[in-house]
């Protein structure tokens, strides 16, 4: 167990650039994982080294095979990382524009009429994804609608919505707002159960630091990441495809590779450094366990990571030693439920006393670093049907310790009167 050994504990901080301290603010506790996960110090090292390298891939020379080199390699641990044996992985400029990439390609490369289907918990990376190519494509789209209380969909909720005519299917793996999971092997089986050739493109950029990526056991034909937000670096995302989504008319240069999703020449650094995490995931699955595979070690960090996170919400929810839990403070509200055990390293709250703005300044104030999510066009599908106009984001990672969260509860004890 991560929390049980502060020498695992120290390694793993060890790992991360900025994990204390705040270059331009000084020491904090940086609760805004949500927002961008820190940054492996291997990511930042291996940066550097592609970004001075002057040659493409693609050519006839030691340095150009190199990079396909690296480029093969990266493909293979990303497959490893998400167990997806079959498909293909490529980058692009982001998370969100590889979302709207993958579903543009199914909502136009599928079969004419019939309908798209998603929920009102996703981010909008997806949801105006679909609503807009659902648009242009004479589909129309269905709604699932999330519960309030919990900040999930079900598979049955997905169920009582689909039909038949259902040519694509958005799915969102975990909230950015409230940290709660939804079941995406249910929900792909509720939408093929009725549906049995509909494209399902699932939004995992939330849930991938957290660990526990299993494409394989999902029957899905899309799966996206954000990098930055699983310890590696802005200006790129990470996309699995299946081989039956590429089979579309996908957008590619006229008489180029067959099935080249990729556009352009791409940055050699990007794949690298997802390699850096993807070796992350199997050291770290080396320490808390004594697995040899490496699938078997990455699977067995995303455990550790799991319990070590809902150790630390647990105690953030019901307090720890003499210190109200936030839970515990007056006029609280806890989005998706105090203990909804489908929480992923986040809670999200507001008190009715006091701006979540003013909470938000007033713990960075004491070198806490949170996050103020307002009923925008982010976080508005969420937010404004709890009659909530913002929220304060206290989101973590399995670096975080539980002297970072008595910090935090004891700096809430003062603030909240």
């Amino acid at each position: 167990m991560i929390t049980s050994s502060a020498t695992l504990t120290q390694a793993i901080r060890d790992r991360f650039a900025h994990v204390d301290a705040c270059p331009f603010q000084g020491p904090r506790i940086f609760f805004e994982n949500a927002g961008g996960a820190l940054t492996l110090k291997s990511v930042v090292e291996t940066s550097g080294t592609f970004a001075a390298i002057p040659d493409n891939q693609g050519r006839d020379n030691p340095a150009s095979h190199a990079l396909v080199d690296v480029i093969t390699r990266a493909k293979a641990d990303m497959a490893l990382f998400f167990n997806a044996p079959e498909g293909r992985f490529f980058v692009g400029e982001s998370g969100t524009e590889l979302t709207f990439r993958l579903i543009r390609t199914a909502v136009m490369g599928s079969a004419s009429g019939g309908a798209v289907i998603g929920s009102s918990v996703e981010h909008p990376a997806s949801r105006s994804a679909a609503k807009h190519w659902a648009q242009i494509a004479g589909k129309p789209y269905l709604n699932v609608a999330h519960d309030d209380a919990t900040g999930q969909v079900t598979p049955a909720t997905y169920a009582a919505v689909m039909t038949p005519q259902v040519r694509v299917a958005t799915i969102l793996h975990t909230s950015p707002v409230t940290g709660i999971a939804n079941d995406v092997a249910g929900i792909s089986a509720a939408i093929r159960a009725v549906a049995p050739d509909a494209f399902i493109i699932v939004d995992g950029i939330q849930h991938a630091s957290h660990g526990r990526i299993d494409i394989a056991s999902y029957d899905i034909d899309g799966y996206v990441v954000s990098p930055y937000k699983v310890f590696s670096r802005h200006g790129y995302g990470v996309a699995w495809v299946s081989d039956r989504l590429t089979a579309l008319p996908i957008e590619t240069l006229i008489n180029g590779p067959a099935g080249n999703w990729e556009m352009g020449t791409r940055d050699t650094g990007s794949y690298a450094t997802f390699t850096d995490v993807v070796r992350y995931f199997d050291w770290l699955g080396g320490e808390v366990s004594a697995e040899t595979d490496p699938r078997a070690r990455i699977v067995a960090g995303g455990a550790a990571i799991h319990d070590h996170e809902k150790a630390l919400t647990d105690a953030m929810l019901h307090g720890i030693d003499n210190l109200p839990g936030l839970a515990e403070l007056p006029g609280v509200t806890i989005l998706g439920g105090v203990d909804n055990p489908d929480r992923e390293g986040l809670v999200c709250f507001a008190l009715d006393h006091l701006p979540a703005a003013q909470i938000v300044a007033k713990l960075n104030d004491e070198g806490i670093r949170t996050h103020l999510r307002k009923a925008d066009h982010y976080s508005g599908n969420i937010l404004t049907p709890l009659g909530l106009e913002a929220a304060v984001r206290v989101s973590l990672c399995h670096y975080n310790t539980l002297d970072e969260v008595r910090r935090l509860l004891a700096a809430m004890k003062g603030i909240s009167g």
